[in-house]
């Protein structure tokens, strides 16, 4: 198991500094340090010194490993859940007695790849198709031409993703294509997981070590563990064990007049039993607009108080509530145009959805009520929904509050989304049930997620943050922190919105962390205050030397927010700064940021 804050009682440094002394260790070796803190402790309970016949006794005692083949599992993660999931793996590998080094790709040596005999791959997709950051080297070292050839080597791939992407999970289909194409031997097939992956994920690894277990002689026909996916991450509260927090705040952040509605919400964490940190995230288990459920069973002609199956296991719900809590109805995308092509019996739709750019077209922005509006069914029935819809994703958001500073209470900042589309008004499934539906002394089901990939420091390093819109929460998190720590370090703030009167968020706060220096730099883009448009990359142009200078005095940089746009625009001006200012070429500064990725002094949280 590599240890980490979420699974052991180690703060983050040691067990960092624990998973690298155990991964240097042979087998015999752990053993023996096994056996060795055994008798440490039962010799401190007994006021006595330790022996070595203990570790000894341990050592010659303990069950032979099943196989002389070493297994690796590698994840790529952005917020953590392909890590769990290798975490949870290597666990179950260890019960049934295999050696297992459990890394992130970028931990990994790529020269180290000639030497593994068993690899497992677990990578999320990011964005449009693109590895997570600590899957980039990786990516590319294993696509480029010093990537070994791997004959001997035996592979399996989870990958995961969010099939409303046109690239749902490429990532994982890239690993498992180029580790055949090097030579390696599949031991399953991959495995593509939507945003529900638990029990995807639970057939992968089974059927996995079923196949080990049957290439090292074992007889054992069915893999059983004491504990399933979901069982394991049950442990504390999840998507299927949620809180109920109590709303203490919802306010508008934004003034008179403004184009936007951002709500701060405050919850209350009463006993809970879980720190969080800045940079963790608060999931939020939302519920389907209640006009919007109607409309469809209007649409439908269904009878709402039906008692309908919602997944193959036979559980049922009364259609009402399995419309509004347990599927989704908001958004279509490519598999369920394709599933609904065989369920509806409409013979147009069944002739649209060959023509793979009509498809593209028509899901942009179109929910389930335009799909059986535009092509209605006189056959499909509402014991088959659950054939067609995947369950209600939970949304994440980045927590604005630091649990030093709110022990609690926990703090989020959710935009609300609204738009026209198609000839009606649409809404964010949970940010308008935020904003409109729920109100303090309501509660809502929720989750904290640790982020792995989104830690700040506690010393003296510099801090870049670059946050505009709702992008800006964490870093609130961050200040209260710093205030709690008494940290000294520089810090500098860039923040954009439209509007400097009705879209500055949390500018009191920031004003007085400036003033009393816990914030050393400020600046600001509103882009609708300016006859050109001005935007937090315009910021960091102009002030490239100093931006430069930081990053060569060691400054960590971070960047939270819109991935399609900002994110991309900020990187490129980044890059910019070190050609400009460092007399880089665009080669050598996409590597030095690399490089900085690498030593987690570049990390993203984006959208």
């Amino acid at each position: 198991m590599n240890l980490s804050v979420t699974n052991s009682p180690f703060n983050e440094e040691q067990a960092t500094q624990l998973n690298q002394i155990i991964q240097n260790l042979t087998p015999e070796q752990q053993t023996w340090l096994s056996g060795y803190l055994t008798a440490n402790q039962q010799a401190v309970a007994n006021g006595s010194a330790p022996t070595p016949q203990v570790a000894e006794y341990v050592l010659n005692n303990e069950p032979q490993a099943n196989s002389d083949r070493h297994i690796t599992i590698l994840y790529g993660s952005e917020t953590g859940n392909a890590q769990g999931l290798g975490e949870i793996f290597a666990d179950r590998l260890v019960e049934h007695n295999y050696t297992v080094k459990l890394s992130s790709m970028d931990d990994f040596k790529p020269k180290d790849l000639k030497k593994v005999e068993d690899l497992f791959v677990i990578s999320s997709t990011h964005g449009e198709g693109d590895p997570p950051d600590n899957a980039l080297s990786f990516h590319e070292f294993l696509h480029g031409r010093k990537a070994p050839k791997l004959e001997g080597v035996r592979f399996s791939v989870l990958a995961l993703g969010d099939e409303s992407y046109e690239f749902f999970c490429q990532t994982g289909k890239d690993f498992d294509k180029r580790l055949e194409e090097l030579g390696g031997e599949r031991i399953i097939d991959r495995q593509d997981c939507d945003i529900d992956y638990d029990d995807l994920a639970e057939k992968w690894m089974n059927a996995n070590i079923e196949k080990l277990n049957s290439s090292s002689g074992i007889q054992q026909q069915t893999v059983t563990s004491t504990e399933t996916v979901a069982s394991a991450k049950e442990k504390r509260y999840s998507k299927a064990n949620p809180y109920r927090a109590e709303v203490l705040e919802n306010i508008n952040l934004n003034g008179r007049g403004s184009n936007k509605e951002v709500r701060h919400v405050e919850l209350l964490l009463d006993n809970y039993g879980e720190e969080y940190e800045p940079g963790d995230c608060l999931v939020v288990i939302p519920e389907n607009d209640p006009e919007i459920v109607t409309l469809l069973i209007d649409t439908l002609k269904f009878d709402e108080t039906e008692e309908i199956a919602i997944n193959e296991d036979g559980d049922t719900l009364p259609l009402r509530k399995a419309l509004t809590e347990h599927f989704e109805i908001t958004k279509l995308t490519k598999p369920l145009l394709q599933k609904a092509a065989d369920l509806i019996g409409n013979t147009q739709l069944s002739e649209k959805v060959q023509d793979a750019d009509w498809v593209h077209t028509y899901i942009d922005g179109r929910d389930l009520v335009d799909l059986f509006t535009d092509f209605p069914s006189e056959t499909f029935k509402a014991e088959n929904l659950h054939q067609l819809l995947r369950k209600l994703p939970p949304r994440e958001y980045s927590i604005a509050s630091s649990y030093k500073a709110n022990p609690d209470e926990v703090h989020i900042t959710v935009g609300a989304v609204r738009y026209h589309a198609h000839g009606r008004d649409r809404s964010g499934v949970c940010s308008v049930q935020l904003a409109e539906r729920v109100q303090p002394g309501d509660t809502i089901p929720i989750y904290l997620k640790k982020n792995p990939n989104f830690k700040f420091p506690t010393d003296e390093t510099p801090v870049i943050m670059i946050g505009p819109g709702t992008g800006v929460a964490p870093f609130r998190a961050y200040m209260q922190e710093r205030e709690e720590l008494g940290l000294e370090s520089k810090t500098w703030l860039f923040f954009g919105e439209q509007h400097f009167t009705t879209d500055f968020l949390y500018q009191t706060e920031w004003q007085e962390w400036l003033k009393d220096d816990v914030l050393t730099k400020l600046d600001l883009a509103f882009s609708r205050d300016t006859d050109e448009k001005v935007y937090v990359q315009h910021r960091i142009a102009e002030h490239s030397a100093t931006f430069y200078e930081w990053l060569m005095n060691g400054a960590a940089l971070y960047v939270c927010g819109d991935e399609k746009q900002m994110a991309k625009d900020v990187h490129q001006t980044i890059r910019y700064v070190l050609e400009q200012e460092g007399g880089m070429s665009e080669t050598e500064a996409e590597a030095y940021l690399t490089e900085m990725k690498k030593e987690k002094r570049y990390q993203r949280d984006v959208y």
